[in-house]
């Protein structure tokens, strides 16, 4: 089975999933929640009529409320409001049957902008370690390779992942509503390892088969690799994808989209790695021999 002479429908195809996330998240960002802006949180329990809390909550000068499902009742989410928006909020949450305000909770600017920070300051040390990690690891492999395009092509294939992740949540931010919490930040990390993972998993068995030696060309050698690999990485995956996906679909509201989040995440490295990582692996070694053809 040849899978990677297909390679140029898989970067067609990566390009229309790319382009419109890149566009999405130029022209409406990422829809932030109080954790990176600022502002207010309630926790009502005793009712989950969205519409009649929406209603109470615009009636009392809530900018833009943001309500939520959770397991005991609601969560509503604004900007910061003042005491007397609240009191007249209270008030008029006491005419919805069952309902009460169970706790309020302000997040300055100072918290959000210092969450905003660490989650940036994560993403981009992780990026780097794993680039010296995978060079350090690879730093054996064989000629025409060289360690650091592995590494180099697995971030390349982490960038392609987030680029997904964070468009999608761009997408559904500006079509439904849904914000960006922490536990967005931790979901993209984990998608971030699984992602490089599964990439190293088909780049160590291409490391092997090249210190193995074969008469086979470059192509064939890294085809060969995905194919054996192919078999236990999509099983994997798969298990873990309808885990994730029966959990999201039967599991608590308060972590719904940090769920779904990983399944977007994993889905896309899946692909990145089979379809992405490894046929990148080959255009860039093509690359260098017609560099050198054109030098000699």
């Amino acid at each position: 089975m040849n899978i990677m002479k297909y390679r140029k429908w898989y970067y067609i195809f990566t390009l229309t999933l790319i382009v419109p996330c890149l566009i999405s998240l130029s022209v409406f960002g990422l829809k932030l929640s109080v954790d990176f802006t600022g502002g207010t949180q309630i926790e009502i329990e005793g009712t989950k009529d969205q519409s009649k809390v929406r209603e109470i909550a615009l009636a009392s000068k809530f900018e833009n409320p943001n309500i939520t499902v959770t397991d005991k009742g609601l969560l509503l989410k604004t900007k910061a409001v003042n005491e007397e928006n609240i009191k007249n909020f209270n008030k008029e949450l006491k005419g919805v049957k069952g309902a009460q305000e169970v706790a309020i909770e302000t997040v300055g600017p100072s918290i959000s902008k210092e969450i905003t920070q660490s989650a940036f300051i994560s993403i981009i040390l992780a990026s780097i370690l794993i680039i010296v990690y995978v060079a350090y690891a690879f730093r054996r492999v064989p000629k025409p390779a060289r360690s650091f395009e592995f590494g180099v092509i697995a971030i390349i294939a982490l960038l392609h992942d987030t680029i997904i992740l964070l468009g999608v949540f761009s997408i559904l931010g500006r079509l439904y509503n849904i914000e960006v919490d922490p536990l967005f930040i931790t979901a993209t990390l984990t998608v971030i390892g699984f992602s490089v993972h599964d990439t190293i998993v088909i780049f160590d068995r291409t490391r092997e088969n090249l210190i193995k030696g074969t008469s086979e060309s470059f192509e064939e050698l890294v085809n060969r690799s995905n194919v054996q690999t192919l078999p236990r990485d999509i099983s994997t995956t798969f298990l873990v994808w309808i885990i994730i996906l029966v959990m999201y679909l039967f599991g608590g509201e308060s972590i719904k989209y940090f769920l779904l989040a990983l399944l977007v995440g994993i889905a896309a490295g899946t692909y990145s790695s089979i379809f992405l990582a490894a046929p990148l692996l080959i255009t860039w070694q093509n690359f260098k021999v017609k560099r050198k053809l054109k030098q000699a």
